[in-house]
């Protein structure tokens, strides 16, 4: 590990990446012609012969311009192409020529670059290509072999090392609707958890919050051990779907390094919209809340790559963020997830509206690294902690209008007690470690432990 670590250094080209390059030249290529134009999809003649499901074909244009798209359909004369850009000057007849299978070949110059789902640097700088290709939809590792769930990790934010830890190859996901703060809380984990490499996917984002993400949020000293892959919101549902299939694949290049990596994904739910729209144009028919069937193997299949990894392997950290609009926790996309998670923490808008970041509905949220991740005595005070809490939440409508009689529930009046402390130490970042984290909450509710 110590000599993979040694090698991340970024903007270093090496003969290997050069030889990379070279490998990708060919001789000769398959040549189609565009027979049809749709709204979304392209009809090619001449590639069915040669070509695969999945694969990239680039049409070339009269006035010079180069699409891009990938193969959605294929008969025994045509294949069906859902093109990366729009489709304006592409004509009957241009040019259609087979690029080969859609992979991503990661290389460790990446880290402190913000590239595009299909690998190429959009910060200005020069990349070279790693020498190994990696498929876009590897298997996870094997369900036999790969290790139970690692130790618990420093996070920065002191919920987080207490009350809802997170430990190495767990994967975890935050909910919320829009405005709640979960960009902010994942850049916190992007900033504060211990991982050797962090592999961040914005998913359908706005432009200017990705320039913002990564001057403001980041830094340069976040950016020193990240890898960035930006697809936004105005791109087409291709790219969108690639972005985290292509972080994903980048984080399996450093986990097979024996790293420890950090995967954080904003947002799945952007991943299944974009998913969706491929589908349908695929001729898949809505089923789930206008969701195609697929939609729930393609999550599943994403999240099962995160984890512990296999044999000399690292692990995979991972955080996915998930859009819930009107706080529907039944809605397709988190009720698929809850259930594939380690652990899921959701977010407010009660909470965040009076001021309290992160806005975390602890009595919600279940970390499954539970109880093996923390000692008897942390256990115990987890509990107490959220037996508080339990009492003052059931009570507060009633604290609040003044109908609740001090002396009438001794667990309420301590609730009561401990309350402001409580709430304040959930909203507290921690630049110590979690056994100060633990003394920091235990002092919180001491005075209804007297």
């Amino acid at each position: 590990m110590t000599d993979a670590l040694n090698d991340l250094k970024p903007g270093r080209v090496n003969m290997k990446g050069l030889l990379a390059e070279f490998s990708t030249l060919t001789t000769c290529q398959a040549i189609g012609r565009v027979e049809e134009i749709h709204a979304t999809t392209l009809t090619v003649r001449g590639l069915s012969g040669v070509a695969g499901l999945g694969e990239q074909v680039a049409i070339n244009t009269e006035t010079g311009r180069r699409v891009t798209g990938e193969i959605l359909q294929m008969n025994q004369s045509t294949v069906t192409i859902m093109p990366d850009q729009n489709l304006e000057g592409v004509a009957i007849g241009d040019e259609a020529m087979l690029l080969g299978p859609n992979t991503i070949a990661p290389d460790n110059s990446w880290i402190g670059h913000v590239i595009d789902p299909a690998g190429q640097p959009i910060d200005g700088s020069f990349l070279m290509r790693g020498s190994k290709e990696r498929s876009l939809r590897n298997a996870p590792p094997n369900a036999t072999k790969r290790r139970a769930l690692g130790a618990r990790l420093e996070t920065g934010i002191a919920v987080f090392n207490t009350l809802l830890p997170l430990v190495r190859g767990q994967r975890l996901g935050l909910f919320s609707g829009s405005g709640v703060g979960k960009s902010t809380l994942l850049s916190k984990f992007a900033k504060g958890t211990q991982a050797d490499v962090v592999v961040i996917a914005l998913i359908g984002e706005r432009g200017r919050e990705v320039r913002e993400f990564v001057d403001s949020v980041l830094g340069p000293e976040g950016m020193k051990r990240s890898v960035v892959i930006a697809a936004t919101s105005d791109q087409s549902p291709l790219v969108r779907r690639r972005c985290v299939l292509t972080a994903m694949g980048v984080a399996e290049h450093f986990r097979d390094q024996g790293l420890h990596v950090l995967l954080l994904a904003d947002s799945v739910t952007r991943f299944a919209e974009a998913h969706r729209e491929v589908a349908l144009a695929s001729g898949e028919q809505g089923s789930l809340r206008g969701f195609p069937p697929s939609t729930s193997h393609m999550i599943m299949s994403l999240c099962e790559r995160a984890g512990p990894g296999e044999g000399h392997a690292g692990d995979i950290t991972a955080i996915f963020t998930i859009l819930v609009a009107g706080s529907d926790m039944d809605e397709p996309i988190a009720d698929i997830l809850r259930g594939v998670l380690d652990g899921h923490v959701i977010l407010d808008r009660q909470i965040a509206e009076r001021g309290r970041f992160p806005a975390v509905d602890l009595l919600r949220s279940v970390s499954r690294s539970l109880p093996e991740a923390a000692s008897q005595e942390e256990n115990e005070i987890i509990t107490q902690a959220r037996r508080l809490l339990g009492a003052y939440d059931r009570a507060e409508m009633m604290i609040q209008a003044g109908l609740y009689a001090a002396g009438s529930d001794p667990v309420i009046d301590a609730s009561i007690k401990i309350w402001p402390a409580l709430d304040q130490f959930l909203s507290e970042d921690e630049s110590e470690n979690c056994s100060v984290s633990f003394e920091r909450l235990k002092q919180a509710i001491s005075p209804a432990l007297e």
